[in-house]
């Protein structure tokens, strides 16, 4: 199936997830710490990584933020916290899914299938759709095929969502999108989230698109709309 990277400090939780997952067909490494997971990343390919939020060495979001520097790997966060600022603090890095400890290590194996899902599918996906266009917008273009998105000549990176997301309203650009439309579209029917990561992520967006934000325009009690025309 797929080859997993578990990292936590805590080797009780790494072997109940390693023995769901290999139960599930997938092949697993394991990682105790975020120094660990970002140099075992650079020398080998994951296809997932479960990765816990507060650890030695180097703490979760750090090991993601390195690890985002030269992989697109899914990445599902484990935190024994629930606030909200880390979850905009994890999307804001590319994290795909978040998970509060306790979990189910059940349903942990399917949001690991829904992230794998969703990864493969909007890649495939995005790849027929674009056909190497450049689509711009006064000073925003956008290189469809390469997934590269500048800002007044300036490059700006996007988390992996962020640019699925954008994408989707480019290619639906003018058109009314239902919040249950983008989260359906975006991130797969089996999404286990609630909405309030589609604003997470449309308020990441706007901040990376800086002055051209004003393209996306919130409809109230609808959703949103990428508006090309006012």
């Amino acid at each position: 199936m797929y080859k997993l990277l578990i990292v936590d400090d805590e080797e009780m939780i790494r072997r109940l997830i390693a023995k769901y997952a290999v139960f599930e067909g997938h092949t697993v490494a394991e990682a105790a710490d975020g120094m660990q997971a970002v140099q075992m990343c650079r020398e080998q390919k994951f296809d997932l990584m479960i990765c816990d939020i507060m650890m030695p060495e180097l703490d979760g979001f750090s090991a993601c933020r390195e690890i985002r520097k030269f992989s697109d790997i899914p990445i599902i966060m484990l935190s024994a916290r629930g606030e909200e600022y880390d979850k905009i603090n994890g999307f804001g890095l590319g994290i795909d899914d978040y998970v509060v400890k306790p979990f189910s290590p059940k349903e942990l194996m399917l949001r690991v299938d829904a992230v794998l899902h969703r990864y493969h599918t909007a890649g495939a996906a995005h790849k027929e759709a674009s056909g190497g266009q450049v689509f711009q917008l006064e000073g925003l273009r956008i290189d469809l095929a390469a997934r590269i998105v500048y800002v007044d000549d300036t490059r700006v990176e996007l988390s992996p969502k962020e640019y699925d997301l954008l994408f989707y309203m480019i290619e639906n650009k003018n058109i009314a999108l239902s919040r249950e439309k983008l989260i359906t579209q975006v991130w797969g029917y089996d999404y286990y989230g609630d909405d309030r990561t589609l604003d997470t992520h449309i308020k990441l967006l706007r901040k990376s698109l800086g002055p051209y934000a004003k393209f996306i325009v919130t409809l109230r009690g609808v959703g949103y709309r990428f508006d090309t025309e006012s």
